[in-house]
């Protein structure tokens, strides 16, 4: 069981990390670009740092289509939480409808 959720909980960790680096900045759009650009490559190592061993990991019990599904659901959630606490942004009723549509393609790419 330990297998199947290692993979699960570092490409959790290594999700916010990535949304901060891609998003965090855009609470700051006074700053230099230059500035956000280098602070955000200093969060993506982090990011690195546990996404690599995630699906160095996840690819002994998940294949690599299973793996980007579960990045990609991971980061909707993460995406989701992040625009609403931090960035202060309404979630709409269409966000939830293409979730759905996501839900169901996750639900295809694990189907035996």
């Amino acid at each position: 069981m330990i297998k199947y959720l290692t993979p699960i909980v570092l490409l959790t960790i290594s999700n916010v990390f990535m949304t901060f680096a891609w998003y965090g900045h855009l609470k700051y759009r006074n700053k230099a670009l230059l500035a956000v650009i280098v602070v955000s490559w200093l969060i993506a190592f982090l990011e690195y740092c546990f996404q690599v061993p995630a699906n160095r990991f996840g690819y002994e019990v998940y294949s690599a289509y299973q793996l980007k599904t579960i990045q990609e659901v991971i980061t909707l959630i993460i995406f989701s939480l992040f625009s609403i606490l931090y960035l202060k942004e309404q979630f709409r009723w269409n966000y939830l409808i293409g979730f759905i549509f996501i839900i169901l393609a996750v639900f295809f790419i694990f189907k035996k």
